[in-house]
């Protein structure tokens, strides 16, 4: 088949699902419901649905009232015997594949239940969903004229009792279609490579003799990868390399850090940025609008959701509420039930609201990745907008950072302490900190109150760290590439000593 032929059926049959997504835009609550419904009627007769008397829970306040809300360390018990070959204990069918968990802020692994309708219906749909809203908001788009040029985290799968465990990105490319391959570089081989380094090398081979139209994967580490490849081609930015080159599909991690960056090497003012919201649990939030900076909540993928208002997290006063009674502007913690058998699930994250018709998110940060020892509660946005506008004031570039309290002793008083590694760095680096706790202060009048002549804290304290500090530090943890991240706030000083330690 022709190519630009091929581009304009694939570009009509994706086009297509835009008239379901206008049904939840139209019902969201009505859609939510259904998928409560159907999620209880289908796991009924499982352990956990007996357990809990699905099968006599009509309507959301009965199914709050009755269900717990749970942790992973809540659930495990169940995950570990489902992985050792138990089945219908949360969900009824056969659960074979386990997405384990790659994050940094916890030495044990988690391993996340995908079931076959978590596949299709959620991971799978979700990314024709991202083709559909891109292709309907760019009537002009070639993208299926050439590949997409996909960074994922994927190391092998493992065998354990029957089951399967590895970074999802391996158990995606493990049950795409073939044909998926064939729109995709690398090819699945090189995906699958376990040695970041020697992989980072394999796919910049194959992927610079490719025509290139799309770019896909966590900004940190696709950064290093298209720095990589201007290094290897010798060119100054990417549309010499990629002339066809007109969209970047991230998530992961927040772009504000790298946006000037992307800008650098991909200088074009007619290229995109489309932002997506997954984890391990689901897929969540996709960007539909062109140059947005909030996603839309996709309501049909068979998770239905609540959320807890973090102002009342984790306290005796602590509430729960459906998609229906959020309010825009608040931040809560996200609880999920899911088609893999989650049930009431906390994945650590936090959102705000940005519109409720249609349902419009920004993910604010982590449950547990804050920094709130002194009641001054600095959220990663906080954080992010913040080196954002000082970047701008300062010129200067960032590659990574992470942050973390200098406690209280004696009669000293508290401040933040900040590890950052500059791509550019400022040309002074105390007027940077001047700069950063001012904006701090704009941002968040907690932190504001706190600092207000040093009555608890006093003025940050900012390391500059040496070339690749934090990769080195997640090499030595094996944590390079993919999905690994760097955690950025922490209540506690474990990984800003250790990087400390290792900055000399």
């Amino acid at each position: 088949m022709p190519i630009p032929l091929f581009n304009s059926i694939a570009s009509w049959l994706l086009k297509k699902r835009y008239h379901q997504i206008e049904l939840f835009l139209k019902y969201p609550a009505e859609v939510q419901e259904e998928v409560l419904n159907q999620l209880l009627s289908v796991a009924k007769d499982t352990e956990v649905g007996r357990a809990y008397g699905f099968e006599s829970i009509s309507d959301y306040k009965t199914f709050a009232n009755r269900v717990p809300i749970r942790s992973y360390e809540e659930v495990e018990p169940m995950i570990e015997r489902t992985r050792k070959g138990e089945q219908n204990i949360f969900w009824p069918t056969s659960i074979k594949w386990f997405a384990k968990s790659s994050g940094t802020t916890n030495a044990k692994s988690k391993f996340i239940p995908v079931s076959s309708e978590a596949l299709e219906d959620c991971h799978y749909k979700s990314g024709k969903d991202l083709l559909c809203l891109y292709l309907n908001n760019n009537e002009n788009s070639q993208l299926f004229t050439g590949k997409s040029l996909r960074l994922g985290g994927s190391k092998e799968l493992y065998e354990d009792n029957g089951t399967f465990f590895g970074d999802l990105s391996a158990i995606l490319i493990d049950n795409m279609p073939f044909w998926a391959e064939l729109s995709s570089t690398p090819s699945n081989r090189v995906s699958l490579m376990s040695e970041w380094e020697s992989k980072m090398k394999a796919v910049i081979m194959e992927s610079i003799q490719e025509n290139v139209t799309s770019l896909a994967g966590v900004p940190s580490w696709m950064l290093v990868l298209l720095n990589n490849v201007l290094e290897e081609t010798g060119n100054d930015h990417l549309f010499q390399v990629w002339e066809n080159l007109e969209v970047y599909f991230h998530g992961g991690v927040s772009f504000n850090p790298y946006k000037d960056q992307y800008r650098n090497l991909l200088p074009r003012k007619s290229f995109n940025y489309y932002e997506i919201y997954n984890a391990s649990e689901g897929f969540f939030a996709i960007q539909d609008r062109n140059n947005a900076d909030d996603l839309l909540l996709m309501l049909d993928y068979g998770i239905f959701y609540e959320f807890i208002p973090m102002d009342t997290y984790g306290t005796l006063e602590q509430t729960t509420i459906p998609i229906w009674e959020v309010q825009i502007n608040k931040n809560y913690a996200i609880v999920i039930t899911t088609n893999a058998g989650l049930w009431r699930y906390k994945i650590g994250d936090t959102v705000r609201f940005t519109s409720i018709d249609p349902y419009r998110v920004k993910v604010t940060g982590r449950t547990k990745h804050h920094i709130n020892v002194f009641g001054e509660e600095l959220i990663i946005e906080n954080a992010e907008e913040a080196l954002k506008s000082i970047c701008k004031k300062t010129g200067a570039q960032i590659k990574d950072y992470t942050a973390a309290p200098i406690f209280m002793s004696g009669k000293e008083k508290g401040a933040h302490e900040w590890i950052i590694e500059f791509r550019k760095a400022p040309e002074e680096i105390d007027y940077f900190t001047e700069f950063l706790d001012n904006a701090l202060k704009s941002l968040n009048s907690d932190y504001e109150a706190k600092r207000y002549n040093n009555t608890t804290l006093k003025m940050p304290k900012v390391h500059v760290a040496r070339e690749n500090l934090f990769y080195d530090w997640l090499k030595s943890k094996d944590k390079l590439g993919g999905q690994h991240k760097i955690p950025r706030l922490c209540n506690e000083r474990c990984y800003v000593d250790e990087l400390l330690l290792m900055n000399k």
